[in-house]
């Protein structure tokens, strides 16, 4: 399984790029007012907290006193509970912030998806786009809701806590002062190294994810092809690689705490050698120093937390930029704005004005390359295909087949030249509407996790149980669904999973039908299908391709001798074309493929009958 090399993040802090989220920040605006406005509010209960400590080791330890001890610990335990409920509030507004945004996020990467065009996926791993959706939502999220409030508190916190000690005394102010100097270069040294590792892990994480897809939807190949051995290894390769990395950061991590430590208590013991000297001269109460000792021994916490958010901050931006790569995404196939206003998209069509496909196509001039090729594939050809018509496109694998039937369902479109439907360049009309008139069988079809009534069903959703199982039975599908437990009621499994490639190829031929097209596409859709069941679907689609126009992808050519029209494909070229008594006389490209496969299914009878030892 090769690894995709996806593009490095690791651009400056950019507001720019941060700015791209407000319109998913902007609907929760209320809850972002709240938790900062909580926050600035605890941040100075989290202040004023110790001074209560000061109070009363001056009012009632030292004085040996009690009186006011009642209002003072009623006001302390107000404190306490208006801490506690805006921590409640605070946490409420945060986890809306995070689980809204991050829902929203998600929605706008998966519908966005079903927008792009075929070449993205074709490029673009499952796994990558997967990450993309899961693993970088999810951090944004959480940064937005609890790393930005975090940093906000801890900036609030240190200046305060500042503030206070220089109003105590200004003389221990300056000797915890002095520290966050060393703390501050020690932090920023450290967190440019963790946020380096970090970094590699979230990128190697990435090709996992990819990997770790691969290794599950190919299972049925490794298998076969026993190469389990090497999936382990690839695997194990870049699982030690991701450890490894995280072992670095996590080393870095176990040198930079224990530093952070020790400097807070060295300022602590700094504070409690110089205040227990002005304590014991009377130029301090023994309260304040109690104040200065919780200050020095807490203020490093929240400088640390601060310093560490800032990483976090810049290396969210990586995540947001592979989000925003994701969503900027240009798909190479795109409706005009005129087109879009008359027929609508795919989310809001306006079906009342989609004009009835007769299925008359022309192919006018027509030159094609592929988005990321550099030779055309397809030069200066013409063709008429009238409605109705059945056009078999045969040639070698790889020869370029499936080019002609993409360009027809305009998953990609012509380079220059024109497309004609029923008169009228399809540029000028909606993919919706397209799509939804072109029938596809394939030569791997995927179903829908659900059963196999509901996928028949996506022909045509508004269909009875009754049109559903007379589709089945129309192309043989239902003597695969009586072998099932629970006939049409069934499930597929993921994928369809639990059904043989040819079970699924007879499925999705029900739904195509379902759903009567005006054009059909099969793209080797016999290729895995008994002899007997295929000649009962030749038999069946006969009949019900009849006044359809239609284009089959074929292997097997003995399946398209009655074709209208049969183009032969060679090196993304159509070099020959007529019927099949006509393509046999000529004795070209296409004698040479049908008499080498005769011999091939003749040969194969011989052996099956036991004559070849």
């Amino acid at each position: 399984m090769a690894a995709y090399e996806e593009q490095d993040y690791n651009k400056p802090f950019s507001f720019k790029v941060w700015g791209k989220m407000l319109p998913f920040f902007k609907p929760y605006k209320k809850f972002f007012a709240i938790t900062l406005g909580l926050n600035i509010f605890l941040a100075g209960i989290d202040v004023v907290v110790p001074l209560f400590q000061s109070y009363a080791i001056d009012h009632y330890i030292t004085a040996e006193s009690l009186t006011g001890l009642e209002q003072f610990g009623a006001a302390y335990v107000a404190v306490i509970v208006i801490q506690t409920l805006c921590v409640y509030f605070s946490v409420r507004a945060a986890t809306t912030i995070e689980m809204n945004v991050g829902k929203d996020l998600k929605w706008a990467q998966f519908e966005h998806l079903q927008t792009l065009s075929f070449s993205y996926y074709n490029t673009t791993p499952v796994g990558y786009i997967h990450a993309r959706v899961m693993s970088d939502t999810l951090r944004i999220a959480s940064m937005v809701a609890w790393g930005l409030v975090d940093m906000f508190w801890s900036m609030l916190y240190v200046i305060s806590v500042f503030v206070i000690m220089f109003i105590l005394n200004v003389r221990l102010a300056f000797v915890i002062l002095l520290i966050v100097p060393c703390i501050a270069v020690m932090t920023v040294y450290f967190q440019n190294k963790i946020l380096h590792w970090n970094r590699k892990v979230r990128k190697i994480n990435s090709q996992i994810t990819s990997a770790y897809n691969e290794g599950i939807t190919g299972v049925k190949t490794s298998k076969s092809m026993v190469i389990e051995q090497d999936n382990e290894k690839a695997f194990f390769e870049r699982t030690s690689d991701m450890h490894r990395a995280a072992s670095r950061s996590a080393k870095l991590n176990a040198v930079y705490i224990p530093l952070i430590l020790l400097f807070s208590s060295v300022a602590a013991a700094v504070v409690l050698a110089q205040g227990g000297y002005m304590v014991k001269e009377d130029l301090m109460k023994l309260g304040t120093l109690s104040v200065f000792i919780s200050y020095a021994v807490i203020i490093f916490e929240p400088i640390q937390q601060l310093a560490r958010l800032l990483a976090e901050l810049i290396s969210c931006q990586a995540n947001i930029e592979r989000v925003m790569d994701l969503l900027e995404q240009k798909p190479n196939v795109v409706d005009r704005p005129e087109v879009l206003q008359k027929y609508g998209d795919a989310f809001h069509p306006k079906k009342e004005n989609w004009e009835k496909i007769k299925g008359d196509i022309v192919f006018e001039d027509v030159s094609f390359r592929y988005p990321d090729g550099k030779e055309y594939v397809l030069e200066h050809f013409n063709l008429h295909v009238p409605a109705g018509m059945n056009v078999a496109i045969v040639g070698e694998t790889g020869a370029g087949k499936s080019t002609l039937v993409n360009l027809v369902g305009r998953f990609f479109e012509p380079t220059s030249g024109r497309i004609l439907i029923d008169g009228v360049d399809y540029r000028e009309r909606s993919q919706l509407w397209l799509h939804s008139q072109i029938g596809y069988v394939l030569q791997n079809p995927h179903l829908f996790s659900g059963t196999v009534r509901e996928n028949i069903r996506y022909g045509r959703l508004e269909a009875t149980d009754e049109e559903i199982e007379e589709a089945a039975q129309n192309v043989s599908a239902d003597e695969v669904v009586m072998k099932l437990e629970k006939g049409y009621d069934s499930e597929v499994g993921e994928s369809g999973g639990r059904l043989s490639t040819g079970e699924k190829q007879l499925i999705s031929f029900a739904r195509a039908i379902l759903a009567d097209p005006a054009i059909f596409v099969l793209d080797e859709a016999t290729s895995s299908i008994d002899t007997h069941t295929e000649q009962l679907i030749q038999q069946a689609t006969g009949r019900l391709l009849k006044g359809h126009t239609s284009f089959i992808i074929a292997h097997r050519l003995s399946t398209i001798r009655q074709a209208d029209l049969i183009l032969v494909v060679k090196d993304g070229k159509v070099i020959e074309q007529g019927t099949h008594k006509e393509l046999i006389r000529e004795k070209g490209c296409y004698y040479e493929l049908y008499s080498k496969q005769f011999e091939e299914e003749a040969s194969m009878k011989v052996f099956a009958g036991g004559t070849i030892s």
